[in-house]
């Protein structure tokens, strides 16, 4: 089998009792399913001896009319014996017949009645009950998904920033799908198969019970079985959903940068990848579906072993005048119907483990550390200025590696502050705790005197717009793509005016839908500037007191970029904004500009008394506008 399984099951027990957990709010529909089952079973179980009395009806018939009329069944049978035929006589004591009468049809045709009805019935009772649980298992699934995405928007950034993001989407697909699918095929047959064996066995003790012990001969065999495979099992199950999610992350990163790995002619180890943990998967799937599909044949040979038993048991029992023949055939369907379930319960082992093991992911995920609660009471400051300070702050991203370490800045209402360095050195990390993306290790970050902490991160963020370099954009319409951000029922003529003001009506226009031009999730059929003016233009609409431009021109011509800058001027006004920037030509009009390095403000001022420093911001821009010099 390829030796030991690498993935092994974290808590197999304790992930099948949290799953089944989830079904607690649907005890009262799986209640009425289950008593719906019972009724289920109950009929089922009984028609086997109600047709096994039909049996005896037809033997009966066909026995008393071979033996003479005017005796007695005792007479008969003693006179079987006086001409040496005691063994048939024996048979026969188990046989209700009268002498000379042949087969009741009537009687026969009421018995064949009332079976047909009690099928019927039972196949009723059984269509209600799998739609019930049907109905219970999507409502869990439908909760489970909903606990999914409200946990997703309560983990920190951080947990992204270590997820792959088709790891995470495979959790929140993939694995709940499985779940699904596994709770929609075992637990309607599951009730239904055990409460069929525990009819069964009723039915089967009430016959015989030495019959009964023999078909309960196979049981530890049975469970031996499940036991030892299901063990081997499970860890491949595991495996195999875990390789699921590496692939999908893996599909989901070449597919989101496919230009760039044509460009840089990585299709090949793109390929290669793909190929190992395609490899991966298959593995792990054939080793779980292998290993547990050998319950199904090991179970039919115990079926089939049991069968044989009773069959054995059963005809020596009628020889001796024990047990009817209409017994002994009921009883065969019984062994029948009793290894049937079994084997069924058994050959669901791959799909509960597999359920199982998804189950394992999707909690793991949502036991993931969550960022801190809100308080229930956070305070609000009230007319929103816009002064922002930073007093003493310390962060790491890792707990031995300082990044920014006793910080303090002061941001008065209406200023532009322009934040500038080498990469790596902080920049983004200011503006993410200053959104609470991330919390201060140190230190404190207020607005309008109320630390930042203190307020719900809904509120802190209602105040302020961001403008990233990486531009998102969802499914759907121009329109309501700048709109995203604005309060409900905004109308058109704000969206155009904002759009007018940004410079995008001016290629919207040209599109031959104009605002109800509908975007793809991936905004393909827009320019990659027109996407980062659709972006500006929803932050202008959305009319923050705080503005956050994270390399918000890069993306855009120098002809467009004056045209935004002039506009942004206009947003700016009366508003606090921080503008992050690598081309320093864009942020000359800035109030303040911050020089960091190592997570360090190094230099502070405005850009003419900055370049006369001679410092670090000096070095920066003569390096990004030095003309080069070329000798002979």
């Amino acid at each position: 089998m390829g030796g030991q399984p690498t993935e092994k099951s974290m808590d197999f027990g304790g992930s099948s009792r949290r799953l089944l957990a989830q079904l607690r709010p649907e005890r009262a529909l799986l209640t009425v399913a289950l008593v719906l089952g019972v009724a289920a079973v109950a009929l089922t179980v009984v028609g086997p001896k109600i047709l096994g009395h039909a049996t005896d009806l037809i033997f009966a018939g066909v026995v008393g009319r071979q033996i003479p009329e005017g005796a007695t069944k005792a007479e008969a049978l003693d006179r079987m014996r006086q001409e040496g035929n005691g063994r048939i006589a024996d048979v026969l004591s188990g046989v209700d017949f009268t002498p000379g009468q042949g087969i009741d049809f009537g009687a026969v045709g009421s018995v064949l009645l009332w079976v047909l009805l009690i099928y019927v019935g039972a196949s009723l009772f059984g269509f209600v009950q799998a739609r019930i649980a049907t109905t219970a298992v999507q409502r869990v699934v439908f909760r489970l998904r909903e606990q999914v995405e409200e946990k997703l928007g309560r983990l920190p950034l951080s947990y992204f920033d270590k997820q792959q993001r088709g790891e995470v989407l495979s959790r929140a697909t993939n694995d709940i799908d499985n779940i699904a699918q596994t709770l929609q095929q075992t637990l309607s047959q599951m009730m239904t198969s055990v409460l069929t064996m525990a009819g069964v066995l009723a039915m089967m003790f009430w016959i015989s019970w030495l019959l009964a012990l023999v078909a309960l001969v196979t049981v530890p065999v049975s469970v031996v079985i499940v036991a030892k495979v299901g063990k081997r099992a499970q860890p491949q199950f595991v495996a195999q959903w875990k390789s699921t999610g590496k692939l999908n992350a893996h599909i989901e990163e070449m597919y989101t940068g496919h230009s760039l790995v044509k460009v840089f002619g990585r299709q090949k180890e793109s390929a290669e990848t793909f190929r190992k943990e395609n490899e991966e998967l298959y593995l792990a799937g054939f080793k779980a579906q292998f290993i547990s599909g050998v319950i199904q044949p090991a179970m039919m040979f115990v079926a089939n072993l049991n069968y044989v038993l009773v069959a054995v048991v059963g005809g020596l029992r009628v020889a001796s005048g024990s047990l009817s023949i209409g017994d002994v055939q009921a009883f065969v369907q019984y062994s029948r119907q009793f290894s049937q379930p079994l084997t069924q319960v058994a050959s669901m082992a791959n799909l509960v483990q597999s359920g199982v093991a998804s189950a394992e992911r999707v909690f793991e995920l949502l036991d993931a550390e969550e960022q801190s609660a809100d308080a229930a009471d956070a305070p609000k400051p009230g007319r929103v200025r816009g002064e922002v300070s930073f007093e003493k702050v310390s962060f790491r991203y890792e707990p031995d590696k300082p990044l920014i370490e006793d910080l303090s800045l002061t941001v008065r209402p209406g200023q532009t502050v322009a934040i500038v360095g080498p990469t790596g050195a902080g920049k983004t990390t200011l503006v993410n705790l200053l959104m609470r993306f991330y919390e201060v290790a140190g230190g404190r970050i207020a607005l309008d005197g109320v630390d930042i902490a203190a307020m719900s991160r809904e509120e802190l963020r209602s105040h302020i717009g961001m403008v990233l370099q990486d531009t998102w954009l969802f499914g759907g319409t121009i329109a309501e793509n700048i709109a995203y951000g604005a309060p409900e029922g905004t109308s058109m003529d704000k969206i155009v005016e904002a759009a007018k003001t940004t410079h995008v009506d001016r290629f919207v226009r040209t599109l031959p839908d104009g605002y109800d031009t509908v975007l793809d999730d991936e905004g393909s059929n827009v320019s990659v500037g027109e996407k980062q003016l659709i972006t500006i233009a929803r932050a202008f609409l959305a009319e923050p007191e705080i503005l956050v431009l994270d390399e918000a021109t890069s993306s855009v011509d120098t002809r467009t970029e004056v045209l935004i800058q002039q506009a942004m001027a206009q947003l700016r006004s009366g508003r606090t904004s921080f503008v992050i920037a690598h081309r320093l030509s864009t942020i000359r009009d800035a109030d303040v500009i911050l020089v960091m390095e190592s997570g360090r403000i190094v230099e502070q001022g405005t850009h003419e008394s900055l370049l006369e420093s001679r410092g670090a911001y000096a070095r920066l821009y003569e390096a990004q506008f030095a003309q080069p010099v070329a000798e002979a």
